[in-house]
């Protein structure tokens, strides 16, 4: 009875997917909110956007990192000099609200037809959950998720045991590699405010899209710090390296570097960053003046500033005239030269991997074994 169940299974897989292939075809890139029309999974919301929380292990072996020719070479430090070349900025867009998973209210700035696969990065949202929404159940595989929190405390559960919570300032690099399914649950808060952090999705080099999957957690006492122009300037490296300050190594297998930056009245900062990177920065706070005297942009609060790939440094101002200081993150990343087909929580390089993502996934095959009866305790709270 077994065996024929699975292949009954099996059967009903195969002809989902031939059902589905020319519906799949067109529209490799959507949202993933239509993702539950096509496969026959227990929970009703799988978000594209999802936000990635806490905490697990790391796997006893790690592949070779994938080298590139754009990479910067351990212990160099970029420096800025009065002949650096600054960015120039190629567009500014609002990160316009929308709702997504179960609840959740985002501000999507990377994934957009306003920024779509500005490779290596997929998706940027800034996103709020309250209490009774969330991101119940929901399956990965092919790139890496990296979650900023910076209010209030997330939950995290996998399908391999893994468990634990993010909380504010914290930051966890999961690499969903060949399948994950876990479940993003945010805590409840004695005052009831909303659960707010960032959530980026990095596309992995296509060698490593098939990698064991892992966890690195960054607590926020562990970010180093630097201060600059007398103090008017506090960036915190999460990732990368500011002013002769190194980030915590080893976080993601795809070279990114991202930047939280709290600029009062009247400070000024200058960033190298790595030439050749895809870099942009996110307003969190306040506005902000981006550029060269005489040509600057005015870049306000949930904005996207978006910098084309050549030069050296970006240059960031507050008005002395401000009543207030500015917050953002600036982010930058290597260049990935390779094909993106993406269909919601699937990230690969072609069509038919995306079939073979959704028939193993289906079948519990290939990475997606332990998904098999599988549901996760803090999902249930969205079973209602």
């Amino acid at each position: 009875m077994k065996t024929l169940t699975f292949l009954l299974s099996i059967i009903i897989g195969l002809c989902s997917i031939i059902a589905f292939k020319n519906n799949i075809l067109q529209i490799a890139n959507i949202s993933i909110s239509h993702l539950s029309q096509l496969i026959n999974h227990k929970t009703s919301t799988i978000a594209t956007a999802e936000t990635t929380t806490t905490t697990a292990t790391t796997p006893t072996s790690t592949p070779n990192l994938i080298s590139h020719p754009l990479d910067i070479p351990p212990g160099v430090h970029l420096t800025a000099t009065n002949m650096s070349v600054s960015r120039a900025i190629r567009k500014v867009f609002l990160a316009i609200e929308q709702a997504e998973g179960a609840g959740a209210r985002v501000r999507r700035s990377v994934g957009t037809p306003s920024l779509r696969n500005f490779s290596p990065f997929l998706m940027l949202d800034h996103f709020s959950i309250k209490p009774g929404a969330g991101f119940p159940d929901h399956p990965h595989r092919g790139q890496e998720t990296i979650t900023y929190l910076l209010n209030g405390g997330v939950d995290h559960e996998d399908f391999a045991g893994n468990k634990g919570t993010i909380n504010s300032g914290d930051l966890q690099f999961m690499t969903a590699g060949r399948g994950i399914v876990h479940a993003e649950m945010p805590r409840q808060n004695a005052d009831g405010s909303a659960n707010v952090g960032l959530q980026l999705w990095v596309d992995l080099p296509k060698e490593l899209k098939m990698v064991e999957p892992r966890y690195r957690d960054l607590r926020a006492k562990e970010i180093p710090q630097v201060e600059v122009d007398d103090g008017k300037v506090r960036i915190k490296v999460i990732s990368g390296q500011s002013h002769g300050i190194d980030s915590v190594k080893d976080l993601a297998y795809t070279p990114v570097w991202i930047l939280d930056l709290e600029i009062q009245p009247g400070g000024k900062v200058v960033q190298p960053l790595p030439e050749g990177w895809n870099a942009f920065g996110y307003m969190l706070e306040g506005s902000a003046l981006f550029g060269e005297k005489g040509s600057q942009n005015v870049v306000e609060q949930y904005h996207n500033v978006v910098f084309e790939p050549q030069g050296e440094v970006v240059k960031v101002e507050v008005d002395e005239g401000a009543e207030t200081a500015a917050r953002l993150v600036l982010i930058a990343g290597t260049p990935l030269d390779q094909k993106v087909v993406q269909y919601g929580p699937f990230v690969l390089n072609s069509q038919e991997q995306v079939y073979q993502a959704f028939m193993d996934y289906q079948t519990h095959t290939n990475g997606f074994e332990r998904a098999k009866d599988w549901e996760s305790e803090i999902g249930k709270t969205m079973l209602h």
